[in-house]
């Protein structure tokens, strides 16, 4: 039976995808390049008797390497700004519910939930109009909650060990963030609004102990 609560590691890859909306109708988009996510996982599932069927709960919490920067320009009747953003996803933590069907030894699930995750990002702006350039800058971090779905497949290769591979997707929702110029220029008071939203994949693979029950 898979009926017990577990604990366990796991380690990966993610990839991010940075969103940046600004305030004169432009945006920018740019996926990120492939990096590293690890972490651990705590959950407890049940089986109902005299069936395959599986439910139950984990939590991950992953630490990342996911980032990425990204160039833009805006114009607008008192001039022209070039701008640069940097996004960091640091961690996420997601608790989801799942449910899948088991053959012996094997389990195929699906999983959804919520998500909260920390994310940085900086935004520069140089300014420039009749010929004088004005360099201004805003950053932000905070955390959020979004939603993940994902799945995959784990296998119990003892009465209390097991061993899994999961895909998943998460939105992390958006972040808003102002940044001012002097007055006359582009972003006048009280500035400019730019809105940066970042999805995400992984792929993971770990490994889990049951403490308690499914023996």
């Amino acid at each position: 039976t898979w009926t017990g609560c577990y604990i366990g590691l796991n380690v990966g890859a993610v990839r991010g995808r940075f969103e940046l909306d600004g305030p004169f109708g432009g945006s920018a988009s740019r996926d990120g390049d492939w990096g590293f996510a690890g972490g651990g996982q705590f959950g407890c599932d049940y089986q109902f008797a005299g069936t395959g069927f599986v439910i139950g709960f984990p939590n991950m919490f992953d630490g990342t390497t996911n980032n990425r920067s990204r160039d833009f320009t805006v114009t607008t009747a008192t001039g022209t700004a070039t701008g640069h953003a940097e996004f960091h996803n640091r961690w996420f933590d997601a608790l989801t519910g799942r449910v899948g069907y088991s053959w012996g030894p094997g389990l195929v699930y699906f999983q959804g939930g919520a998500v909260w995750s920390r994310i940085e990002a900086d935004i520069a702006l140089a300014t420039t109009i009749a010929g004088v350039t004005t360099v201004s800058a805003g950053s932000f971090s905070d955390t959020k909650t979004g939603w993940t779905v994902g799945g995959g497949v784990e296998y119990r290769f003892a009465p209390q060990w097991s061993v899994f591979v999961e895909g998943n997707y998460y939105d992390f929702g958006s972040r808003d963030r102002v940044v001012v110029t002097p007055v006359g220029t582009v972003c006048q008071t009280p500035g400019c609004l730019f809105s940066g939203n970042t999805t995400a994949v992984s792929v993971l693979a770990g490994v889990n102990y049951r403490f308690w029950g499914g023996m």
